[in-house]
């Protein structure tokens, strides 16, 4: 009898247990009237969902009552940066026209013009000059306004995303900066001056005025032992490069730049890797490259133009790895199964084996590999940064302008860059102070989560070594040891990204089934040293509607409609892979 009310006992406590652990579901008791921020975001659902229930605990503790973020998810990046765009030119637009002024035609171009300069007029002869006082007035008057009664988008805030996108936000006008007099004490810095979220590393851009990193990301491959031996395939891809090797044909998960504003990302740090390759290759050191990028940018000259004591050769050398970068992206291409609109599918499938490989953010891969393992622990998939191969990037947060509920959205990206919303990227669920249900496998930002940061004890890292998910001691997961191993050099490839998004989406997608025809023929007939006409038909630039070089590249834009850049490139990569295949064959 003693023995099963004991089961019984056991049992009800089995039950009960989830129930008794449970957290206040205070997002439940949010009603009319208390405090919401509505927030635009790529973000995943597991994401959305944590951060929406520890805000709403903590603004409850803080404030005595609970606030709801209303999420608002349209797609990634790109279609986000679309949507504003759209929203805020309509709503100025209706503003602008109720002060009794005549709309221009273009206007919608002109106030998002993030390059306009409102008092550096044009050259009184230049076709600009006419149209340059209508243009300063509405693009003053669009950056001059940031109050909700006026006009906005009716979003507080811009949460996740890569830096460019953020930084493109800002110099169009659509976001502001979150606290004009400066930031809290103790959020980007203690009191006694040490940082706890730097501007930036290696390179690359954190934070800047109107912007800041909330979580950290590397770019890499991940890959299916299985499906790699079947290949015979004896070495798993550990470098960019390997994944050109031909027995990775139509083997590759690859997505779409023009929809993933990250896997975008992915793609420039392979070209930007194929630059730095190439400037050493010619001899010049990291000192020199310090040295003659300082000179560059300083001088202020057109791109490609050298000041005085920077060899040509070095710029040379600069031109030729972006070009290699951009033949390395197309045999990638060329060997990819599918591009997919989402950059989380691709780990998934290589997880299952749909894939042997593919390109991958770090936390989708390293939350791939940790779920898809065998019951008996055995790994199915392995993620990996290749060493030099990634920069460390943020994925900020930013305050949209007019901003319907400010105080709400400041004290969001307030909680989000805090300890508070930095625990949720990589604590335990269930852990104090962790997520609910998810592990969501980011890296935090905040210095202080990691070893030699200055910060001890109870807000130090050891502090929140025994509830993270990951080793974040290990160098091959510490974003700020991996940053060491590469240097971004903005000036190589930053000016080019949006073009590198429209061209690999030519070269890659909209003429992907002649390209991978033609790399296939390739194949057939020895492989790319043996067809060496055919590989240089197939790695041309496009010579249409202008030869396309790494100078050209820089405003290529500005001298052609989008629509008709896209048309003449995909014409030109489908001609040129049919030549290739034809050349191809005839090797055989």
């Amino acid at each position: 009898m003693l023995k099963n009310i004991a089961i019984f006992c056991a049992s009800a406590l089995v039950v009960a247990l989830p129930f008794l652990l449970k957290r206040e579901d205070v997002v439940s008791e949010w009603r009319e009237g208390d405090p919401v921020v509505v927030v635009i975001s790529p973000h995943n659902e597991a994401i959305r969902y944590e951060f929406g229930q520890a805000f709403a605990r903590w603004y409850k503790e803080q404030f005595g009552r609970p606030a709801r973020v209303d999420w608002r998810v349209i797609g990634g990046t790109s279609e986000i940066m679309r949507y504003l765009g759209a929203e805020y030119t309509s709503a100025f637009r209706a503003w602008w026209t109720q002060q009794q002024q005549d709309w221009p035609e273009g206007g919608g171009r002109m106030i998002l013009d993030r390059r306009f300069k409102a008092d550096r007029p044009p050259a009184v002869d230049s076709p600009e000059f006419a149209r340059w006082d209508v243009q300063r007035a509405v693009h003053s008057a669009f950056r001059s306004h940031d109050d909700a009664e006026a006009f906005g988008c009716k979003i507080d805030v811009f949460f996740g995303g890569g830096e460019y996108d953020h930084s493109k936000a800002h110099r169009q006008g659509v976001s502001v900066p979150t606290w004009p007099g400066g930031p809290p004490v103790g959020l980007f810095e203690t009191a006694e001056g040490v940082t706890i979220i730097p501007a930036g590393l290696s390179g690359e851009r954190w934070r800047g005025e109107a912007f800041y990193g909330a979580a950290l990301s590397t770019f890499g491959i991940c890959y299916n032992m299985d499906r790699l031996a079947d290949l015979g395939i004896e070495h798993p891809p550990a470098r960019w490069l390997d994944l050109a090797d031909p027995r990775y044909a139509r083997q590759l998960g690859v997505a779409d730049p023009t929809k993933s504003g990250s896997i975008s990302k992915a793609f420039e740090m392979i070209i930007h890797q194929q630059c730095t390759e190439a400037v050493r290759a010619a001899g010049f050191s990291d000192d020199a490259i310090e040295s003659y990028e300082r000179r560059i940018g300083d001088a202020r000259l057109a791109p490609g133009a050298l000041p005085e004591g920077v060899p040509p050769s070095y710029q040379a050398a600069v031109e030729a790895g972006w070009v290699h970068g951009l033949r390395l992206v197309q045999l990638i291409g060329a060997n990819a199964r599918y591009f997919t609109n989402s950059a989380g599918r691709v780990p998934v499938d290589v997880s299952m084996g749909n894939a042997a490989a593919g390109l991958a953010i770090d936390f989708y891969g390293r939350f791939q590999a940790e779920k898809s393992r065998a019951p008996d622990g055995t790994p199915r998939m392995a993620y990996l940064t290749p060493k030099g191969g990634s920069s460390v990037s943020a994925d900020p947060i930013s305050l949209l302008r007019g901003a319907p509920n400010r105080e709400t959205a400041v004290r969001f990206v307030e909680f989000v860059l805090g300890p508070e919303g930095q625990k949720l990227w990589n604590y335990a669920p269930g852990s104090p102070g962790g997520p609910d249900k998810f592990a969501l496998r980011r890296l935090p930002i905040r210095r202080d989560f990691y070893p030699g940061a200055g910060v001890e004890g109870p807000s130090g890292p050891e502090s929140h070594a025994a509830h993270s998910v990951d080793n974040l001691n290990d160098p091959d997961v510490n974003p700020y040891e991996l940053a060491e191993h590469f240097t971004y050099r903005p000036r190589w490839t930053a000016r080019h990204f949006a073009l590198h998004r429209m061209l690999i989406r030519a070269m890659c997608l909209d003429a992907g089934e002649e390209l991978r025809s033609a790399w296939q023929a390739i194949i057939a007939a020895g492989g790319p040293r043996k067809c060496e006409r055919a590989m240089r038909a197939m790695q041309q630039l496009p010579d249409a509607p202008e030869s396309l070089t790494w100078v050209t590249a820089h405003d290529v834009r500005k001298r052609h409609d989008d629509l008709e850049l896209m048309r003449e490139w995909t014409l030109f990569f489908r001609n040129q892979y049919r030549e290739a295949e034809r050349l191809a064959k005839r090797e055989r």
